[in-house]
């Protein structure tokens, strides 16, 4: 009987553990789109301006292409590529225009918190961005929910 208790509460703690671990709660939930005929994840690793007006390009490229109804677009900001969707950066406006049209735009919280380290002074980013915990991990969770990567 001892035995059986003791089993049991492990159980429930592995279960408790797997629904309220980090691990579980890092990805932000899916777009809400569900008549979505084209789901694509765009990622942004890298802090050259000439990429970020890119991938600014293909996302507005990709809303004016699609009915913004039929197409799920994200953007996953990390390592330098979150310098794009910082509270100064150039390309805020393109950002919150392209927010207000559907697409999300995620930010690492790996990378936020690696430069408060680094810097002491934790990163403003635009507040209408996504904080996820790992953003190379909400790229491969998108992925394994029938979204395209591609990189510009």
């Amino acid at each position: 009987m001892m035995q059986s208790l003791i089993s049991g509460a492990m159980t429930a703690a592995l279960l408790a553990w797997a629904i309220f671990s980090p691990a579980a709660a890092q990805q932000a939930p899916l777009q809400d789109k569900p008549f979505a005929e084209h789901k694509i994840v765009l990622q942004l690793s890298d802090g050259d301006a000439r990429k970020q007006a890119l991938v600014l390009s293909v996302a507005n490229n990709l809303i004016k292409h699609y009915d913004p109804d039929k197409v799920a677009l994200e953007v996953v900001a990390f390592g330098p590529g979150i310098d794009l969707l910082r509270s100064g950066s150039d390309h805020r406006k393109q950002v919150e225009s392209l927010i207000a049209q559907g697409v999300r735009f995620d930010i690492c919280l790996n990378t936020v918190d690696t430069l408060e380290r680094e810097t002491g002074k934790r990163p403003d980013y635009i507040p209408s961005a996504t904080p996820v915990q790992v953003g190379v991990a909400q790229i491969l969770f998108l992925t394994e929910n029938g979204y395209t990567l591609v990189r510009p």
